[in-house]
């Protein structure tokens, strides 16, 4: 299963419903502060419910929400790529389309609705039945379900099985099904049971921040190691072999407690026949507590976390390099799908490191069940990327804007134009394409036309000198390319910043 876009509602800077979609690799661009973090950390609480990192509260709601007094915030997800059947009822397997439980598009779409930012209701809105036969069937009892089969003589293969009989009565009325999206509550009576499947099936959600708190039990670098015994616990051999070994504590156990009783037997009958030992069972041990306190020492014992912050980051990085690698060597297509969700992975990393990193990422969004999500502010990052892996946090209007990145002026893609956009990063390169497009495009006359001109003096291969008049642009492309050329005074960053707006509009202009 793979996630498709993230919706937000009234959630922090989010008012109006705001949409992302999300691919194998997708990277959040903008200011500081635009909100990009904020879509990492809303997927942590909906796929966590509270037991990731980010817990919701009553001041994640939107201030103008609050205002209006709408105190509900709403996370929704969509996933494609859906399991070709899936058990509901008992053992029983079905489908998501024979349930009736995809919407328009044939995605899986889960809405959770947070009242006051805390009480949270589930929802899958689906392309669903409204004939009044057939329109609440998930949420019908076996027996209610054989009332409707025998009051409206259906055949049904087999009646004890509740998605059986649900398929045999849509069936008969097939014709008149009057299906129509809807939102369908799955946190309450026998839908609740629906819920809890299909969470199964759901990814994993691991999110990495840029900041925490300076405790080697609770810090970035700790997280990859957790993750990893996560992914451990969850190899089909691991499970096997720690089921023999709650089976074998709990026979044990079993021998201790009969003991027990007999001995208490003799003493007092009455408390012994009221008591009733109860041992959990197997699939509710919590073995990953077992290692909660894994952690990494470097040299003399001192525990990873003391050690700088580029040092911390570092042994992160190493882990997705490491994943990347494993995951594309096993190629496991049956394995649970997995997100890795990593806030600014630039903090603290030299330029060589960075590249390393995108590179591991976008190794790791490649591997089968992977999918990767970062926020930056760095041009380095978005240097290694392509433009379908970028989407772009605005402001708009007062309201925060989602956007796929495309060309501002360029008639191509152009990184550099992203991070003019994006970032507001003045740059040579990017007066360098600009300066180039218009030579390609035979504008240059046009663009130099009317424009003031400075004094340049031309170093000639036989040393000799001349001077000449050019354009701000022409200026600091010659400036540029000729760095051995000394003789002339250097643009200032304001100069270029003009020459790269001036381009930008006139680029603009020819292009509309």
């Amino acid at each position: 299963m793979k996630l498709k876009t993230i919706s937000l509602k009234n959630f922090r800077g989010y008012y109006p419903l705001t949409t992302v979609e999300i691919d194998d690799l997708t990277v959040l661009v903008g200011k500081n502060d635009i909100g990009k973090s904020t879509i990492l950390e809303a997927l942590d609480i909906f796929f966590n419910e509270g037991k990731g990192i980010i817990k919701i509260d009553k001041d994640d709601i939107n201030k103008t929400g609050l205002a209006e007094e709408n105190t509900e915030i709403i996370i929704s997800a969509t996933f494609c790529e859906l399991p070709a059947d899936v058990i509901l009822d008992a053992t029983s397997r079905t489908s998501l389309t024979e349930e009736f439980l995809l919407n328009s598009h044939g995605d899986l779409e889960v809405i959770k609705r947070y009242t006051n930012g805390t009480k949270q209701n589930v929802f899958i809105k689906a392309l669903h039945p409204r004939h009044e036969k057939c329109s609440d069937l998930l949420s019908k009892k076996n027996a209610e379900l054989k009332t409707i089969v025998k009051a409206n003589e259906i055949h049904c293969e087999n009646l004890a099985v509740n998605s059986s009989l649900r398929k045999a009565i849509w069936s008969f009325f097939s014709e008149n099904l009057q299906t129509e999206e809807i939102e369908i509550d799955v946190t309450k009576g026998d839908t609740k049971s629906i819920w809890d499947q299909l969470q199964t099936f759901l990814p994993q959600y691991s999110l990495f921040q840029s900041d925490r708190k300076n405790s080697d039990g609770d810090s970035e670098v700790q997280d990859p190691l957790k993750e990893a015994v996560r992914h451990i616990l969850g190899d089909g051999e691991i499970i096997d072999a720690l089921n023999q070994v709650a089976v074998k504590v709990e026979e044990h156990l079993n021998v201790v407690v009969d003991n027990t009783l007999t001995k208490l037997r003799e003493m007092n009958p009455d408390v012994a026949n009221s008591l009733t030992p109860i041992i959990p069972p197997k699939e509710s041990l919590k073995w990953i507590d077992v290692f909660k306190n894994l952690s990494i020492f470097g040299d003399y014992d001192i525990p990873i976390n003391k050690r700088g912050s580029g040092v911390k980051r570092l042994v992160l990085l190493n882990f997705f390099r490491a994943e990347a690698e494993r995951k594309l060597k096993s190629g496991n297509l049956n394995s649970r799908s997995i997100i890795y969700a990593i806030e600014e992975p630039e903090t603290s990393q030299h330029s060589h490191h960075q590249k390393l990193l995108i590179n591991a990422f976008t190794e790791l969004s490649t591997a089968e069940n992977t999918q990767v999500l970062l926020t930056t502010h760095g041009s380095n990052i978005v240097k290694g990327l392509s433009f379908n892996n970028l989407r772009l946090v605005s402001l708009e209007e007062g309201n925060k804007i989602i956007s796929e990145v495309s060309s501002s002026c360029l008639p191509y893609p152009s990184l550099n134009e992203v991070n003019y956009i994006a970032f507001g990063e003045i740059t040579e390169e990017y007066h360098n394409e600009l300066y180039g497009f218009l030579e390609l495009q035979g504008e240059l006359p046009g663009y130099f036309s009317g424009k003031p001109t400075r004094l340049y003096v031309r170093e000639n291969k036989n040393g000799t000198t001349k001077d000449e008049q050019k354009t701000l642009s022409e200026y600091i492309r010659h400036q540029i390319h000729h760095p051995e050329n000394v003789r002339n005074p250097r643009y200032t960053f304001a100069e270029l910043k003009d020459s790269i707006e001036g381009m930008s509009n006139y680029i603009q202009s020819i292009i509309i």
